[in-house]
């Protein structure tokens, strides 16, 4: 199968150099600074499962058609990458692997609905520079079609990227992208103070705002009549446990779990765009919880809080301080 991975950040770059170390036929798209550092040195990635120095092909854009194309830009890139190149995108299946609910819809403006395949990453990467990645810790590939049933082009799909991931297919992709953005949900915290997630909830104060967070963002999802669906590595009961317990108790776990997740600094995919300069994707993860609210006339106080602090650093460069944090959600956790 001839692959082509569109996006050479933490995501891009590792999944491609592992399908490159697997012997498949790989290439990476990527901007100006990746593509010079790769050439130059390779695909640089480090972590769990050692250190690898991998040599790939990699330009800017496409220049030939591709049996499998990964989509691997932020959501608010994707309509770009997909104008970039839709000239060699025609028969392609096209696999989205952005956080929250929006990209396989974006890409549905170009590409035939049944050539799309959703899916959920549930490893997680950091970027370090152009070129350079660390794998911070493992987990599961969950793919599956929201636009029609499950069929055999998957089951080849799933085959290959089964290589490197364990890859779960999925019946309703749909319940677990909305899940999983209860997951990501908390990436902003770090992003606001500018630390690790490591450092961000080892205190419990902020942690509190975390599980916040959540109570918020599941009133509106059930209000709204989203079905919630379990993901292999974060079942359901696990949120509703937390949101329903009291909030310092919950906290704590949640503590527990954050600080204990890579034993390398983590900073979350909010974090990593600001530190490249880049947008971040906090409107389709927070953000998310705010449209909802706003389409079912529903409140959405702290979410809406957050998504415009982390607005302000984009614009700023400023990170705010833990007791500006605590200042600004006061009176918003329970």
């Amino acid at each position: 199968m001839k692959i082509a991975v569109i996006g050479a950040g933490a995501i891009g770059n590792l999944v491609a150099g592992y399908l490159k170390l697997k012997g498949q036929d790989i290439f990476l798209v990527g901007r100006n600074d990746s593509i010079g550092a790769i050439k130059e040195r390779g695909l640089q990635i480090s972590g769990v499962r050692n250190n690898f120095n991998i040599n790939i092909d990699v330009s800017e854009k496409l220049s030939f058609n591709s049996d499998l194309v990964i989509l691997a830009t932020k959501t608010q890139d994707v309509e770009a990458a997909i104008k970039e190149n839709l000239r060699f995108l025609e028969g392609a299946a096209i696999l989205t692997t952005q956080n929250g609910v929006r990209a396989d819809n974006i890409v549905s403006k170009y590409i035939p609905r049944e050539n799309i395949i959703s899916s959920i990453v549930m490893f997680g990467a950091t970027y370090l520079e152009p070129g350079k990645v660390v794998h911070n810790f493992e987990g599961n590939w969950i793919m599956g079609r929201i636009f029609g049933g499950n069929d055999g082009h998957i089951a080849k799909v799933r085959e290959v990227l089964n290589n490197i991931f364990p890859t779960v297919v999925a019946e309703n992709i749909l319940g677990m992208k909305y899940l999983k953005i209860f997951v990501n949900a908390n990436n902003c915290i770090p992003a606001i103070l500018g630390v690790s997630m490591q450092e961000a909830f080892s205190d419990i104060d902020i942690s509190r705002i975390s599980i916040a967070i959540w109570q918020e963002g599941l009133d509106i999802v059930s209000r709204s009549g989203i079905d919630l669906v379990s993901l292999p590595d974060f079942p359901l009961e696990r949120l509703t446990k937390l949101t329903s317990m009291p909030i310092t108790e919950a906290a704590r776990i949640f503590s527990g779990i954050m600080t204990d997740l890579s034993k390398e600094p983590l900073y979350g995919s909010i974090l990593q765009s600001i530190r490249r300069g880049r947008a971040s994707e906090i409107d389709y993860i927070n953000g998310e919880f705010v449209r909802l609210a706003k389409d079912n006339n529903l409140a959405s106080p702290l979410n809406k809080k957050l998504v415009k602090m982390v607005h302000r650093i984009e614009e700023t460069k400023q990170f705010f301080t833990k007791e500006e944090l605590l200042n600004k959600t006061k009176g918003m956790i329970n």
